[in-house]
């Protein structure tokens, strides 16, 4: 078998493929100073027979970490651009669907999933839960196309901001880019909560940055009051290993939720003002919401004084936990098979009151922002992930003889999984983009 000769073919069908999103965004009359086809094709074919041939990048893990082989056949359009279509839907109020094509990848071709999330790994008998996606109420939300949005981000940078849930998130994409591209590990020091990475043929960069409160936090006391100890939140200081990083990004999206359970105490101006559950002296229970709305008015007022961001801001809203019969640490899980419909459950409580708080004070920020020019978009996975109680690891996240301390997992997300919807839903959004951003103009100018 020459496998050079079937190299040369793939080359050619992926510059001819290369034409078809030339076509697409410019007409078939391209500039005259496009090179041409047949001279192109040339070139690849030359640099293929003179220069070894290249390599997928290395990396820490090597042994784990080779292209996945899996099809592309079940991705329609897997070159081409997005729709210009105008057509207005919300793509977040929807039912889930049967998936029977799902998954795209799984824990043995994508060496990015986390241990704790690696469901399949660890023994979790059903596999329903992989094989469903989100059908909007009245249009359709496409599955995920890596292609689709690689080529969109060419040139770009992206960065993920708060806490595991979004790096969830982010392995979450990363397994499902691997179809099309591997990054290289482009981080300025090994640390897993601060990573960066690149896809060269697009030069697109991803990065997370981890912060739990989006504010500077400290831990205070790691014996109580609760079972996860007492924390400080200086909440009118933006946690600064995000703040003074993400300028450079094109697109920065902003999580945030779970830990405002925990027990805290507010500082404002350096002054205590208030806790939540801390059961000191003379300090006002403010209740986890206050805390939790001044973090994000924080975070948000810092990006909006940013004097050299000009990317677009993603509010990804609450992600709800499903424990059930007890809290996470008083026997509380989640052991559910099947989506639930919309029908069948409502935001309410906790979930409720963060996700309104959200809303709130990103309605604010936007408004500022429009002021300086920034976009802030509405990442609004509640609903969808409200109705999935089956999509997290529970008790597999790891061996059941292991000698561990972890309580069931209803907050993260297995993978593959639920989870990778919510790139679903972020390459419709950027497809909208361009239309969105003509409409603010016109908007802005019309005022």
């Amino acid at each position: 078998m020459d496998y050079g000769y079937i190299d040369l073919l793939f080359l050619c069908f992926w510059v001819e493929m290369k034409f078809q999103v030339i076509e697409v965004m410019f007409g078939k009359s391209t500039p005259k100073q496009m090179i041409p086809k047949v001279t192109l094709l040339a070139v690849v074919a030359i640099l293929l027979f003179t220069v070894t041939p290249l390599s997928y990048p290395l990396f820490r893990h090597s042994s784990s970490r080779k292209q996945s082989k899996q099809p592309f056949d079940d991705l329609n359009e897997s070159a081409s651009l997005p729709s210009t279509s105008t057509k207005k839907c919300d793509i977040f109020s929807g039912e889930w669907v049967p998936n029977p094509k799902a998954p795209y990848y799984t824990n043995k071709t994508c060496w990015a999933i986390h241990e704790h999330q690696n469901c399949i790994k660890y023994g979790r008998p059903d596999s329903d839960y992989i094989k469903w996606k989100w059908k909007p109420n009245g249009c359709h939300l496409p599955v995920f196309n890596p292609f689709q949005f690689l080529e969109i981000l060419r040139g770009k940078s992206m960065a993920f901001v708060g806490d595991s849930v979004g790096r969830n998130q982010m392995q979450s994409m990363i397994c499902l880019l691997s179809r099309v591209e591997w990054p290289i590990d482009v981080s300025y020091k090994r640390d897993d909560y601060f990573m960066r990475w690149k896809y060269p043929s697009y030069n697109f960069t991803m990065a997370s940055f981890w912060t739990t409160h989006l504010v500077r936090s400290k831990e205070a006391d790691a014996k109580g009051p609760g079972p996860t100890g007492l924390c400080n939140l200086y909440l009118d200081e933006p946690d600064e290993k995000w703040i003074t990083q993400i300028e450079e990004f094109d697109y920065v999206i902003l999580n945030g939720g779970h830990w405002f359970t925990r027990s805290m105490v507010f500082y404002e101006k350096q002054k205590i003002v208030g806790c939540h559950y801390c059961l000191l002296e003379n300090v006002p229970d403010l209740t986890m919401y206050y805390g939790y709305r001044k973090a994000f008015r924080t975070a948000f007022r810092a990006i909006n004084r940013l004097e050299n961001f000009k990317g677009t801001v993603f509010l990804r809203t609450f992600a709800p936990s499903h424990f059930e019969n007890g809290l996470w640490n008083q026997g509380g899980n989640c052991i559910r098979t099947k989506p639930f419909r919309s029908n069948e459950t409502q935001l309410e409580g906790l979930n409720l009151e963060f996700y309104m708080i959200q809303l709130e004070e990103f309605k604010i920020a936007e408004k500022e922002g429009r002021k300086k020019g920034l976009k802030y978009r509405l990442f609004d996975i509640t609903q969808a992930s409200l109705l999935r109680p089956d999509g997290h690891p529970s008790k597999y996240g790891h061996w059941p003889n292991e000698n561990v301390t972890l309580y069931n997992d209803c907050v993260h997300w297995c993978l593959p999984g639920p989870i990778d919807t919510w790139s679903d839903f972020l390459l419709g959004m950027l497809k909208m983009e361009g239309v969105r951003s003509a409409e603010e103009r016109l908007h802005l100018h019309s005022n």
